[in-house]
């Protein structure tokens, strides 16, 4: 169990500036084999390619993607489900951009996701400075308690993801509840995703129940679907 304030989360490493964004021009390269992939063979590509990041390297590409998110004319949000990022997995450091959505929407009342493995699905369960989570079978940290979100009164949800398409699809850890869930959100709901790689042009295999992303922020670039 772990009682940190999800707005900073773990510690980050002391090492963040003047390292390289190295991986722009190998992960590029790989667009063009990628067009014609399949989700599974994406997905352990780019699962590695986030490893081989350096805590550097990603909080360098964190601060980045933070600038890019400014630049997103955002509406007034005030229930954003996020995701408390698994540090072993090198996902990006969502604590960092709930903290600007939070300046910019001060009354803004934050989500967190909760997995049902029987039902194979997932709530948003409200919580605060109190909350205290604890990390699940899948090693993701969930708040322990606190008042289930109905999807219809969410105005924003971060978006897990390994990399996306131009057509704002993206490949997750493939297990659905994501795309299972923004299904019942409202149409008018911003899906946003945050990526250290810039977009390949297409992935094969996504099928009607795929629920786009309305824009995903990279550490060059903000894409709009």
């Amino acid at each position: 169990m772990v009682a940190t304030c999800f707005l900073t989360g773990v510690p980050r490493p002391c090492e963040r500036r003047d390292c390289a964004l190295r991986w722009y021009d190998e992960a590029n390269c790989l667009k063009e084999d990628l067009i014609n992939m399949n989700k599974e063979e994406a997905r352990k590509i780019f699962k590695e390619k986030r490893k081989e990041l350096s805590a550097a390297e990603r909080a360098k590409a964190d601060d980045l993607m933070l600038i890019q998110f400014q630049k997103v004319d955002l509406p007034q949000i005030n229930h954003l489900l996020s995701y408390w990022p698994i540090e072993e997995n090198h996902e990006p450091n969502t604590h960092l951009f709930n903290g600007y959505v939070e300046f910019k929407s001060p009354a803004i009342r934050f989500l967190y996701p909760k997995s049902d493995f029987v039902k194979q699905e997932m709530e948003a369960i409200g919580v605060d400075a109190d909350t205290a989570f604890q990390k699940n079978a899948w090693n993701i940290h969930e708040p322990m308690d606190g008042t289930v979100t109905d999807a219809g009164a969410i105005d924003m949800v971060f978006v897990p993801l390994l990399i996306f398409d131009k057509q704002g699809y993206r490949i997750g850890y493939g297990r659905g509840y994501y795309d299972k869930y923004l299904q019942q959100c409202r149409a008018d709901c911003l899906k946003v995703g945050f990526c250290y790689f810039e977009p390949v042009d297409k992935i094969d295999g996504t099928h009607e129940f795929d629920v786009p992303l309305d824009f995903c922020i990279t550490p060059n670039n903000v894409y709009v679907f």
